[in-house]
């Protein structure tokens, strides 16, 4: 057990600069392509996707065959590849929704955001309920 000295000003009682705490990052990144995907890659992700499933995201792209980091594959099938993700003109009611939200919660663009992730989560969530019902 320590015990507890007079306040002195010696140096040796100083504390040392701590050293910077860094986040891990997701990879190494070393010998990971960079970049704009390839339709080739976009493909490979998809059938091993339709093949064995979401998830197991930092494993997924040495299974598939390729050369990006789990992240990169993550995002790149959540917003550009799942066939969920609507594109196009929005409809009619969806514009409705927007408006009425935009009403209810003014300008807060963060709040409407926020609202519209967690509701097309809910419904990607509801999808893969369905589909592994439908599948037994």
């Amino acid at each position: 057990m320590r015990n507890p000295s007079p306040a002195s000003s010696s140096p040796s009682t100083t504390k040392a600069p701590s050293a910077k705490t860094t986040k891990t990052p997701c990879c190494s990144k070393v010998g990971l392509k960079r970049g704009p995907w390839t339709p080739e890659e976009d493909e490979l992700l998809s059938n091993y996707i339709k093949k064995e499933g979401e998830g197991r995201w930092r494993t997924l792209p040495k299974c598939a065959g390729l050369l990006r980091c789990g992240k990169s594959c993550r995002l790149r099938w959540m917003n550009y590849l799942r066939p969920s993700v609507k594109r196009g003109q929005i409809a009619p009611d969806e514009e409705d929704l927007i408006l009425r939200l935009h009403r209810l919660l003014g300008n807060r663009s963060v709040s409407i955001l926020l609202f519209t992730f967690l509701f097309s989560s809910l419904v990607h969530f509801f999808e893969r309920i369905m589909i592994s019902y439908s599948a037994n």
